[in-house]
């Protein structure tokens, strides 16, 4: 059966194909061109980050974040057990321990005041993810980071145009990372974006950036010749993502009004239901912006959730489960240290995520909302 209304629709804002085009059109399509500058330019002047490179994932960005702050094997690096895997593998394939962290009691989040008790002198770095798009208490975190000299690295998969304390995400810590994947509030299908805040890191990433050669000095014109000068991959994107990407960014205020339009709607619709604890939903934090990336119900029970799920489906719908604890995966768990991560399990098991994209017509979001309702006897 196919699915009335999906889970994800991709947008095209519009000038899309225009600037694919125009990148085959000049002549160069691999990385670092024309759009790939002005990508950079866009988030630099925006945001004021203080050094971007578009990277064709968001998990290239993290590995280049745990290249760039000397992950060896016997390392330690302090992360949230519900995130998704790319979170923890970047820092695995350079031989780091993960200790995971459970999520807060009324956020899928990382809980803050959990994070101290897993610091050890083996430690390098926490790693906190702003989960959907929700800020971290970062005050906090930093102040950690500051206490026992450690690096902090965002990974801002789903927090574009997010802010704390009307900071932006991605601009706090030593090192962030972003996701333009097909499910983000801004796509190029597959993408993403490493940040450097610390200016101790800038001219190395680069380098790992383009293969650990010195290329882009040379195509600059700052030497005569480039070589082999660091460890690196092929991080970079083609100018074709780069050039569906921009599109996206010309048309960001208007894409985050939309979402914010079909957010606002959902959480008007469930705020009665919610009150007679049928279910949770997100509940936005004093200190963080909501940039619409998701949204979510908590179930009160696992069979609640497939109960739900299979009932949408059965509707047309498409509705989805989240990630699995990382503490307990077939992967990791016998490298945990046994400590029960409570609601990092309970979100595993109860939270379901519901059809977001710029395109859910009004009439479909009220059916999904009717739907969940009657499924609740509401």
């Amino acid at each position: 059966m196919v699915d009335k209304i999906p889970f994800n629709k991709p947008y095209l804002a519009g000038n899309e194909l225009i600037y694919i085009g125009q990148a085959i059109a000049s002549g160069k399509i691999s990385g670092g061109g024309i759009f790939t500058r002005k990508c950079h330019s866009y988030f630099q002047e925006r945001y004021m980050f203080k050094k971007c490179l578009l990277t064709t994932s968001c998990t290239d960005a993290l590995e280049m974040a745990a290249i760039l702050i000397g992950i060896e094997p016997g390392d330690e690096v302090i992360m949230p057990s519900y995130t998704f895997v790319s979170t923890a593998t970047a820092f695995v394939l350079r031989g780091a321990k993960i200790h995971f962290v459970d999520s807060r009691l009324d956020h899928p989040g990382i809980d803050e005041n959990a994070i101290e008790a897993q610091i050890t002198p083996k430690t390098k770095a926490i790693v906190v993810v702003h989960y959907a798009g929700f800020a971290c208490d970062m005050d906090k975190i930093m102040g950690l980071a500051n206490k026992y000299h450690l690096f902090v690295i965002e990974d801002a998969a789903q927090a574009v145009d997010a802010y704390y304390k009307g900071i932006p995400l991605g601009s706090i810590g030593h090192l962030a990372a972003f996701s333009f994947h097909e499910t983000k509030n801004i796509i190029s299908g597959e993408g993403g974006m490493l940040v450097v805040n610390d200016i101790r890191f800038m001219e190395r990433a680069e380098l790992i950036w383009e293969k650990g050669t010195n290329r882009s000095s040379f195509f600059r014109g700052e030497i005569d010749k480039y070589n082999w000068v660091d460890v690196g991959s092929s991080f970079l994107p083609s100018e074709m993502i780069a050039a569906f990407l921009y599109a996206q960014l010309e048309n960001l205020d208007g894409i985050q009004l939309k979402r914010g339009q079909i957010w606002n709607t959902y959480h008007d619709a469930f705020s009665s239901a919610v009150n007679r604890n049928l279910f949770q939903m997100p509940k936005p934090n004093s200190y963080s912006s909501n940039n619409y990336h998701m949204f979510y119900l908590v179930c009160n029970s696992a069979e609640d959730r497939v109960k739900l799920i299979s009932f949408l489906k059965d509707r047309g719908i498409s509705a989805v489960f989240h990630y699995q604890s990382l503490h307990s995966s077939p992967y990791y768990k016998n490298s945990h240290d046994g400590r029960h991560l409570r609601n990092s399990d309970f979100y595993s098991d109860c939270l379901v995520r519901l059809p977001f994209y710029y395109e859910l017509e009004p009439i479909d979001q009220k059916y999904i909302i009717d739907s969940i309702l009657n499924f609740y006897g509401h």
